[in-house]
């Protein structure tokens, strides 16, 4: 269950307010939605959250993966009750976590090699990986695996990591079945508008829920 409604536009702006419509609630847009990484927002409780007026939180895969494990998660009941949270919940696929070990990650057609950055036990994460990882947790809002690049990056090398990210968006969305979880596609193609125009248009060929903006 997931929806878009369009509440008012501005026609010079582009500003939009909105709603997201998932399965566990209703939040407005625009809206700041807080990192919980590892499953809980450090010095603030669930209380304190939901009095401030926080609609909806974010988690990373790629922590939750390491540890406790997403299936120790699955066995709690997914995230909302891991957490103790009622409300929506966003994951990222970890692909950026992943990318930011630096010389302790590979980047392959297949996946991404990586060593723990917790233990340096190695693993190794494809973009059906990704998505089983989320189901497990239970998220409403799942996001594509995507690769990302430094700043700058030569534009050649941008082209051929966005066909890479491309493919694995196709591949996350033919895994992503049987759930009422919502998937993101990833916007990627650096700095270079026509490699982003592109990226868009061939998403959208897809068909996804959802788009985000990559770094």
């Amino acid at each position: 269950m997931f929806g878009y409604k369009l509440l008012k536009k501005d026609s010079r702006s582009r500003a939009r307010l909105g709603k997201l419509i998932t399965a566990s609630g209703e939040v407005d847009t625009p809206i700041f939605m807080p990192v919980g990484t590892q499953g809980t927002i450090k010095s603030l409780t669930i209380k304190q959250l939901k009095e401030i007026g926080v609609d909806i939180l974010l988690a990373n895969a790629y922590h939750l993966y390491l540890q406790p494990g997403e299936e120790i998660v699955r066995k709690m009941g997914g995230l909302h009750k891991f957490m103790s949270w009622d409300r929506p919940i966003l994951t990222d696929s970890g692909g950026f976590q992943i990318y930011s070990l630096g010389v302790l990650q590979k980047v392959k057609e297949e996946g991404l090699h990586f060593k723990s950055h917790l233990d340096g036990s190695r693993h190794f994460v494809s973009p059906e990986d990704a998505i089983e990882i989320q189901k497990a947790l239970g998220s409403d809002i799942a996001m594509c695996l995507d690769e990302c690049l430094p700043y700058p990056s030569d534009k050649e090398d941008v082209r051929h990591s966005l066909k890479l990210t491309l493919s694995w968006a196709k591949r996350c969305r033919d895994q992503m079945s049987d759930t009422e979880q919502a998937l993101f596609g990833i916007v990627q193609g650096g700095i270079y508008q026509d490699l982003r125009t592109e990226c868009i248009e061939k998403l959208q060929e897809i068909d996804f829920d959802g788009y985000a903006m990559g770094d």
